[in-house]
């Protein structure tokens, strides 16, 4: 008789634990709320608010607003651009824009990268 009454304790004791763990899992859900998120998704067909398209011009300036060292970057990179386009019309540009291109990183980086180690170490193992 006590050895039946020691397994009903025991069977007692660790569904009171298992409902306790359960009531405590349910409670802590409550503190997790859920912000609403008010990003558009890729999945929308139309976006909630359509973006205006800008003039380089205005982008430059918007540019500014924020930091001027941005606005810098951007006209940096609105002339480099137009120099792109500028270059690619022609095939002759585009070898001299090459060159030019080429000269500008070896200036800015004078020692030899590791492939043009590499190059350098072929060259002599193979004797060209």
């Amino acid at each position: 008789m006590q050895f039946i009454l020691a397994i009903f304790n025991k069977a007692l004791r660790q569904s009171i634990v298992v409902v306790g763990l359960m009531f405590l899992i349910s409670l802590s859900s409550v503190f997790f709320f859920v912000e609403p998120s008010y990003a558009i998704g890729f999945t929308s067909e139309k976006p909630a608010f359509p973006a205006q398209e800008l003039t380089p011009e205005e982008k430059i300036n918007r540019a500014y607003e924020y930091d001027p060292g941005v606005g810098v970057r951007e006209e940096d990179r609105q002339q480099a651009y137009e120099q792109a386009v500028k270059d690619s019309e022609n095939l002759q540009t585009v070898e001299k824009t090459y060159e030019r291109n080429v000269k500008a990183y070896k200036q800015e980086n004078p020692q030899p990268n590791l492939i043009e180690k590499a190059e350098k170490l072929v060259e002599k193992a193979t004797g060209k």
